[in-house]
């Protein structure tokens, strides 16, 4: 690793986004979306991006943990990066508004996946990813270009969906929206998975969804 390198990647900035980025695994995992060392989180920087490592259990995670990348996907330091950075590294190159990605293998969003199903509009509250629905991305096996390529795809005009027989994405402006969505996203997949118990869902109409989409253009602003 260069000198220039290892000095941008330990920059006071750098270790504010690193503290915010472990806060964020940290609620995660308070709130039960995911375990041990399962999912992972990144955050755009200037320059590159923040991505939690593999393979250390979140409640160990200390800043020089977090790994830096920079924009065509070489790191630095001496941590392995999550084994899905690519999907992260697409996202920000694709979606100039997202600045957090939060990859989660919580319970009722993962269970409806692993049966390749996205969540249509049961639900009104369906419009916080952004649209009339949340899609499940086609599978493929995870830490692939492939995954990266149908992640990306599944997310247009959206900023969250799932991934068969793999879990959910969520993306924000900051950390902080993109945890509350993927809370949002887990309790939408658990109260859809419990309407298919009663029988066929019910669903809104695309006019319908058309105008909740337009009253949530400026929901939380």
């Amino acid at each position: 690793m260069s000198r220039r390198a290892t000095s941008r990647a330990a920059t006071p900035k750098l270790l504010k986004k690193r503290r915010a980025v472990i806060a964020a695994t940290r609620s995660l995992r308070a709130a039960g979306l995911v375990h041990w060392q399962e999912g992972n989180v990144g955050l755009r920087t200037d320059d590159g991006l923040l991505i939690t490592p593999t393979g250390i259990n979140y409640e160990a995670l200390r800043p020089a943990h977090i790994v830096w990348m920079d924009s065509a996907g070489k790191a630095t330091g001496s941590h392995i990066p999550s084994s899905e950075w690519r999907f992260h590294l697409h996202i920000f190159a694709a979606r100039p508004e997202i600045n957090a990605v939060v990859h989660t293998h919580s319970m009722f969003a993962t269970a409806l996946a692993c049966q390749g199903l996205g969540i249509p509009p049961f639900h009104y509250m369906v419009a916080l990813a952004g649209g009339s629905d949340i899609r499940c991305a086609p599978y493929a096996t995870f830490g692939t270009q492939a995954l990266a390529r149908h992640a990306v795809t599944a997310l247009k005009d959206r900023r969250a969906c799932l991934l068969v027989h793999h879990g959910m994405i969520a993306l924000g402006a900051d950390l902080n929206e993109a945890v509350a969505l993927a809370g949002e996203v887990e309790r939408l997949a658990e109260q859809y998975w419990r309407v298919r118990l009663l029988g066929k869902p019910k669903l809104l109409s695309a006019a319908e969804m058309k105008k909740v989409l337009k009253k949530f253009a400026g929901y939380g602003r």
